[in-house]
C-alpha cells in the first residue's frame, strides 16, 4: 500500500479536526471535499461562505461534511484574540481582533485554542508567512526554538529492504543552521519520526567526517549540536559525526566506528548539516533511486501544522492533511 494510503486508513481511525485557511483558493475547496468524502478528517475552510458556496457549485463540489467559518462573524473571534493577547501582552486589543480576523492567523488560532487539531496552508501563502504565524499563534514544542521541515522518503529498494523509509531533515527551512538550531532540528526529527511514521528514531548527525576523520568548523558544529541534543533528550538514540555511508551501511559501520553504536548502519532519520547538503540530498534520492518524496512537512511546533508547494495538487493536499491527522493523533 502507497504510504499516503497508510496514512489515509490510520487518520479514519480517530477523525480529527482539520483546518484549512485558504477558503480563497479552489484547490482548497476541492482537497475539503475530498478529506469529507474519504472520511479522512473533519475539514474546516476559513472564508466567506457564500462565496465558497458559489465557487463550489461551479467546480460540482459536494462540501457536505465540510464546516465553512467567516473570521469577521465568527463568535469565536473575541476569544481568540483574547487568547493571543494572553500570550502577547504587549498587543493591543484592536490589534488582536485585527490578527485573528486574517483566515490565516484565525485558523492558527483554532489550532492553538483546541477548537482544531491541526493546520494546513501553504498554496496561497509563502512558507516564510505560515512560519510566522503559526510561530505566533500556536509556539514551540517544549524545549525547541527553531522551526524546520522534513521530507519522508520511501526507496523502492534499498540495502537489502524494499521500500525503504527514512526521515530527511531539514530540507527546505533553515539555509546556515548554528548547532543550537541543528540540534532544534535533530529534536524534531526524532519526534516525527515517532509521531509520523510510528518508527523508534535512530538519529545520525550527517557530516562529511566519520567520528574525528576530519577536523574542521563544519564538523565542529556537529559535534556541538549532537552533544546539546544528547543533554536536552537524554534517552533519544542519536549519534554522529557521521558520513552517510556510516549511517545507513552496516559493512561500513562496522568498519569506521570501533564503539558501540544503536545508530551507525541502522539510521533511519537523517540530519543534513545546512540546507544544501539536505535539499540536493533529497533530490538526488528522489530521481537517482527513483524514491518518493513526501514534503516538506514543517515541524517543531507545539500542535500539528504544516506548509504546502504553491503549486501543490489537491492529492497533495489531501495527502498533507492525512499526515497531519495522523501527527494530531499521536499528540492528542
Amino acid at each position: 500500500m502507497d504510504l499516503i494510503e497508510k496514512f489515509k486508513e490510520q487518520a479514519k481511525k480517530e477523525l480529527k479536526k482539520i483546518v484549512l485557511p485558504e477558503g480563497e483558493d479552489d484547490r482548497i475547496l476541492s482537497s475539503a471535499a475530498e478529506i469529507a468524502k474519504e472520511k479522512i478528517a473533519i475539514p474546516v475552510i476559513i472564508g466567506e461562505p457564500n462565496s465558497i458556496k458559489e465557487r463550489a457549485t461551479k467546480l460540482s463540489l459536494n462540501l457536505a461534511g465540510v464546516t465553512v467559518i467567516e473570521p469577521a462573524g465568527s463568535p469565536r473571534l473575541e476569544a481568540y484574540a483574547k487568547a493571543y493577547m494572553a500570550k502577547r501582552p504587549d498587543v493591543s486589543e484592536g490589534m488582536a481582533k485585527k490578527l485573528v480576523k486574517r483566515n490565516l492567523f484565525f485558523g492558527a488560532m483554532m489550532v492553538a485554542t483546541g477548537d482544531a487539531d491541526g493546520m494546513v496552508a501553504g498554496a496561497a501563502n509563502a512558507t516564510a508567512t505560515i512560519i510566522q504565524v503559526s510561530v505566533l499563534a500556536i509556539g514551540f514544542q517544549k524545549g525547541i526554538s527553531t522551526p524546520s521541515s522534513f521530507f519522508i522518503m520511501v526507496v523502492p529498494e534499498a540495502l537489502g529492504e524494499k521500500d525503504k523509509t527514512l526521515l530527511f531533515s531539514d530540507c527546505a527551512v533553515n539555509i546556515e543552521p548554528n548547532a543550537e538550531e541543528l540540534a532544534d532540528i535533530a529534536m524534531a526529527s526524532a519526534m516525527s519520526t515517532k509521531e509520523v511514521l510510528g518508527m523508534e528514531p535512530r538519529v545520525a548527525m550527517l557530516s562529511f567526517s566519520t567520528k574525528g576523520s576530519a577536523s574542521h568548523p563544519n564538523v565542529d558544529k556537529v559535534l556541538a549540536a549532537l552533544k546539546i541534543v544528547k543533554e536536552k533528550m537524554p534517552g533519544i538514540l542519536v549519534d554522529g559525526e557521521f558520513q552517510a555511508d556510516t549511517a545507513l551501511v552496516a559493512a561500513v559501520a562496522a568498519k569506521k566506528v570501533k564503539e558501540k553504536s544503536e545508530v551507525a548502519g541502522k539510521a533511519n532519520t537523517l540530519i543534513f548539516p545546512d540546507l544544501q547538503s539536505g535539499n540536493i540530498s533529497y533530490k538526488l534520492t528522489q530521481y537517482l533511486a527513483n524514491a518518493k518524496a513526501y514534503g516538506p512537512i514543517l515541524q517543531g511546533f507545539s500542535k500539528p501544522v504544516s506548509d504546502l508547494s504553491r503549486g501543490a495538487s489537491v492529492k497533495d493536499i489531501v495527502g498533507v492533511a492525512a499526515i497531519m491527522a495522523v501527527k494530531a493523533q499521536k499528540k492528542g
